[in-house]
């Protein structure tokens, strides 16, 4: 099998066919020091004539999508999952901060292409519609993961912070994530909404790694955060 390329911070890692290639605090690729990151997290390996990504870890779980965002899966723990894309995106949160890293192949088994045209506004149409203070909450708490320039590490604002940022009250920020949260559950996106067996303790990173992962805001969205009107409204 031909080697994978793995490029996290602007460093390239090579990947070979034979022994798994770890990923984690302490592993292969050392992604950070971070004490709520486990030593070993993911590993990359051949099986069956297909790359695969492992989470080997116990409490962690990685979203991954292909280059166009059009397909995402969650990777829990003890699931893996074949890399059957060129390009994958893997997107992971430890405590507070938010990691990605892209897989490259020279293989690809399936091609993926965006079905959604856009409107006469030049907005694309998503499967989810956000209202416009919706979409403010989630680019407030994406901020840092949108704006840096290459797949590394971001942290992700508390509610305070984002509340602060859009100059918002803390209940209406709850109220919105609330409402963004079940609005993404009901179409069946995992790790938003507590219940039995279901804790949804870290739900915004959770958001953003769906949002960033599936293109549903992108670094263009970071203007609405400037903009004077970005009242509750909506």
């Amino acid at each position: 099998m031909r080697p994978l390329k793995v490029e996290f911070c602007g460093e390239w890692y090579t990947v070979e066919e034979g022994e798994p290639f770890t990923i984690g605090r302490e592993s292969d690729l050392t992604i950070d020091d971070n004490p709520y990151l486990h030593r070993t997290f993911l590993t990359l390996s051949s099986e069956f004539g297909l790359w695969w990504l492992s989470n080997v870890g116990q409490l962690l779980s990685a979203t991954v999508s292909d280059a166009t965002g059009s397909v995402q899966a969650w990777v829990a723990p003890g699931a893996k999952l074949p890399l059957v894309f060129q390009t994958v995106h893997v997107m992971f949160s430890a405590g507070s901060t938010t990691y990605d890293f892209t897989v490259h192949a020279e293989e690809d088994f399936y091609n993926t292409s965006l079905t959604a045209k856009p409107a006469d506004g030049g907005t694309t149409i998503l499967p989810v519609n956000l209202t416009t203070s919706q979409r403010l909450l989630v680019v407030a708490l994406a901020e840092h993961v949108l704006a840096q320039p290459a797949a590394g590490r971001a942290v992700v604002p508390t509610s305070a912070e984002a509340a602060a940022r859009l100059g918002w009250s803390m209940t209406t920020f709850n109220r919105k994530l609330d409402n963004v949260c079940e609005k993404l559950d009901k179409i069946g996106v995992d790790g938003l909404r507590g219940g039995r067996g279901r804790l949804a303790t870290n739900r915004r990173a959770r958001l953003v790694e769906y949002a960033v992962a599936t293109r549903l805001v992108s670094a263009d969205d970071l203007a609405l955060l400037d903009r004077d009107d970005a009242g509750a409204g909506g």
